[in-house]
């Protein structure tokens, strides 16, 4: 049987086609986070109403909880894409790059545990590759500001998925919730970036890219995520989900020919990532 370990790397590489889906999407940042959600919701739904394995309706209380942790997540693909668009893929990535050192501190403090040292010198030394890719971009502070906040939120609500798969609920119904809790905060801040009419302005193969984006990388990729947290801590995910821009640049490269994306100092960032993993593992020894 395949590690859990392997399985989330082979995770994180699907969900590095989210790039590549987002690119070719014509649809804005809020009108595709409002669609992707939206559609998710609706698969998942009509898959447990198939399968009849997970539950779909849960207590208020429980609800509220994870349409909570679904506008977190929301909010962390608006800020992610949003530096995206006012800045560059350099800027983006230095802020994901500091994922790992806020979960150093974000995992003790929602679950009550003591800050582990060495996870910090880890994240720190992970935020250093990914800075080393991203280049020293610093002319861009609005865009770096949005990536820096996504990806402190990017530290939170694995945290809070891990709480709720420990506590009993299926990552089916978990995903279930929070994509609309998702959808209402792209929703509500849509009209202060464009008018509710843009949600519409598709063209023809954004139809195609939303499913594979809806489907493939967020009903499944996100099931099967909250399904791994079973067994893997939140800091460990979050330190693999590095590679998630790695692949990224690389699918870019070979998809859409954005070799300048790889000089040299890329293959310094992602040895010092994957030697951080390999450390991580060490140190859990």
């Amino acid at each position: 049987m395949i590690s859990p370990t392997i399985q989330l790397h082979l995770l994180v590489f699907l969900l590095a086609l989210t790039g590549v889906f987002g690119h070719l999407l014509s649809l804005n940042t809020t009108s595709l986070v409002v669609w992707r959600t939206g559609i998710a919701a609706v698969v998942m739904a009509l898959w447990m109403l198939y399968r009849r394995k997970a539950l779909l309706l849960v207590s208020p209380a429980l609800a509220l909880k994870m349409l909570i942790v679904g506008m977190i997540i929301g909010a962390h693909w608006l800020f992610f894409y949003g530096s995206l668009k006012v800045s560059n893929i350099s800027i983006c990535l230095t802020g994901y790059a500091s994922i790992s050192l806020f979960t150093a501190f974000t995992e003790p403090w929602l679950t009550g545990s003591k800050i582990v040292k060495s996870e910090i010198l880890l994240g720190i030394l992970a935020a250093l590759g990914l800075a080393l890719i991203a280049g020293l971009e610093t002319k861009y502070l609005l865009g770096l500001t949005l990536a820096v906040i996504g990806a402190f939120l990017a530290a939170v609500f694995p945290v809070l998925n891990r709480k709720l798969v420990l506590s009993g609920a299926a990552p089916e119904t978990i995903l279930l919730w929070e994509m609309p809790g998702a959808c209402i905060a792209a929703l509500i801040v849509h009209p202060f970036l464009s008018p509710y009419a843009s949600l519409f302005q598709w063209k023809s193969m954004d139809f195609v890219w939303m499913f594979f984006l809806a489907i493939l990388c967020t009903v499944f990729a996100h099931a099967f995520h909250t399904h791994l947290l079973r067994n893997i801590s939140a800091y460990r995910s979050n330190l693999v989900m590095n590679f998630e821009p790695i692949h990224g640049i690389i699918l870019g490269a070979l998809l859409f020919q954005d070799y300048q994306s790889l000089r040299p100092v890329f293959y310094l960032g992602a040895a010092i990532i994957i030697l951080t993993n390999f450390l991580h593992l060490r140190v859990k020894k």
